[in-house]
């Protein structure tokens, strides 16, 4: 028999533990909903090849080319006015982006590498991709690499650790392009890869998927200048299953089916997709073909365009949209060949404003466009006017992820999280600008010094010729002279004094403490007395 007293007992004992479990499940909700808002962003960085800040029309009240998908992702998210590339040539922007270093502190000091040129990162230089897939995500490379490969060699003589030398190229007749790669995009950080090893205008011209090329070559390939200025490529391997018209498309759906992949894992990715475009040999094609009534440059960057509006089209319909970190840029200004006369008669400048153009020092060699989209955290339609260098990238992915960066790590970056999120802390104090041929030239408020103008090195290693001589200090006050066409530095002594010595010690000490910067480590110069560092 239960007495009242039992009941009571049973009745207090069920209720308490119902109680209990409604307890524990908020707290689970919770829990659930705190990891949710705290999950990692995923991220991808889209960069263009030779686009100039002038080619987008949201940077360009008086463009000629319209670009409204790379427009909308600037007004739902941030747009940067005075961003700058590490360079104003392909390969050490690369270097910078996924090193967070000036391109400087390697061998290359100037130009770019080749399609057969060795591996610029080393094995034990810490990368973006590294970094983040320590911190658990999911790395890929979908584009344009230009950064070296090791390539297997029918000859074991002709092996090479890493690029040591401007000079520093495989023999491309002792390739051996059935075997797998000695080291390549996968020994730097990254799960998967499909890539081409350079520029779209550089042999060898195959696919590689990870460390094996997709179809082994069996043709060679030229197109030369006078057939087309628009479009030419280097001689070179070629196989049957690579068509320079559809490399941008190929590049963009191996891009589309990655994304749509992983955003069905719980595992955040990072994407690092370089695009092959609108850099040499410019070749749009239908529907894009004669669509800007311009050139095929401009029927190029609207091809760009439209290819990343199914990019985004992709993400928003993969359900990641609200939590991945989106940024466009390029990696720097627009080059010649992009036929600059025609473009400037229709009444186009991919200069925009700004003086020069790929490879230069002046802004219009390395000022780029840059946008950022991260809906959970970046208020829209917002602009940021503070400097900022492409190098900074890895600083920010290490804020984003809680990693502190080691004094000999990602030396020249700058987390840019406080402006992406509009709160104060960004530290950048200068920004270094370097020009195809290795000139100097550095950047601190208003003022832009150059220095040694005349110095410049060909590829061969030689003095560039000059239509005329330089003075050693060229200096420009960009808020009054943003076209940088008057030279203040003997007006203003102290400045280009201060300049030069704030140069030198950031290429001494990079981001860190003096000294962290590795004493073989930097960069020769004829206006200094003494040698900086050299290689890595």
């Amino acid at each position: 028999m239960f007495t009242n007293s039992t009941l009571n007992c049973r009745f207090y004992k069920k209720n308490s533990i119902t109680f209990l479990l409604l307890i524990i499940g908020v707290l689970n909700g919770f829990s659930q909903s705190n990891t949710s808002k705290s999950k990692p962003p995923n991220i991808i960085y889209i960069l263009a090849d030779d686009l100039g800040i002038g080619d987008l029309s949201i940077y360009n009240e008086n463009s000629k080319i319209n670009t409204p998908n790379l427009d909308q992702m600037g007004k739902e998210g941030m747009q940067f006015t005075d961003a700058h590339t590490s360079s104003s040539v392909c390969t050490p922007t690369r270097y910078g982006i996924l090193t967070g270093r000036y391109n400087w502190r390697t061998p290359l000091k100037q130009f770019v590498l080749w399609g057969n040129s060795p591996m610029l990162i080393k094995d034990n230089r810490l990368t973006v991709a590294q970094l983040l897939k320590n911190k658990g995500y999911q790395t890929a490379n979908i584009g344009k690499w230009h950064l070296g490969l090791n390539w297997a060699m029918k000859d074991s003589a002709q092996e090479m650790e890493f690029f040591s030398s401007i000079k520093d190229r495989y023999d491309a007749d002792s390739m051996d392009y059935s075997a797998p790669l000695k080291k390549g995009v996968l020994d730097v950080g990254f799960d998967y890869s499909y890539a081409i090893s350079a520029s779209l205008n550089m042999p060898p011209y195959v696919y590689l998927e990870n460390d094996k090329v997709v179809q082994l070559p069996n043709n060679i390939s030229v197109q030369k200048r006078k057939t087309n200025p628009y479009s030419h490529w280097i001689k070179g391997a070629i196989s049957n299953d690579f068509k320079h018209e559809q490399v941008l498309p190929v590049i963009v759906n191996k891009a589309n089916s990655y994304i749509q992949e992983k955003a069905k894992e719980d595992k955040p990715f990072f994407l690092y997709m370089p695009l092959p475009a609108p850099h040499n040999p410019i070749v749009p094609i239908e529907p894009w073909k004669g669509k800007s009534n311009i050139n095929p440059y401009a029927d190029f960057v609207i091809m760009i365009d439209d290819l990343m509006g199914e990019l985004f089209k992709t993400i928003k319909e993969s359900g990641i949209e609200e939590n991945t970190l989106i940024i466009f840029t390029s990696d720097n200004g627009c080059a010649s060949n992009a036929n600059f006369s025609v473009l400037k008669e229709k009444g186009h400048n991919p200069s925009y404003v700004y003086s020069g153009e790929k490879g230069s020092y002046l802004e219009g060699g390395h000022r780029v466009p840059f946008l950022v989209k991260w809906p959970t955290k970046i208020k829209a339609n917002t602009v940021s006017d503070a400097t900022i260098c492409t190098t900074d990238f890895m600083a920010t992915c290490a804020d984003i992820v809680e990693y502190n960066l080691k004094d000999t790590e990602a030396e020249d970056s700058y987390s840019m999280l406080p402006l992406l999120l509009q709160e104060k802390g960004f530290q950048r104090e200068a920004t270094i600008h370097h020009s195809k041929t290795g000139i100097f030239a550095i950047r601190k408020g208003d003022w832009k010094l150059i220095v040694s103008p005349n110095s410049g090195l060909n590829a061969n290693g030689k003095p560039e010729k000059l239509e005329k001589e330089l003075p050693e200090n060229i200096l420009y006050n960009l808020k009054l002279d943003i076209e940088e066409h008057v030279n203040v530095a003997e007006k203003y002594p102290d400045k280009v004094t201060e300049l030069k010595k704030l140069l030198i010690k950031l290429i001494n000490e990079g981001r860190s403490t003096p000294g962290a910067v590795q004493k073989n480590d930097v960069v020769s110069s004829p206006w200094v007395q003494t040698d900086f560092l050299t290689e890595e």
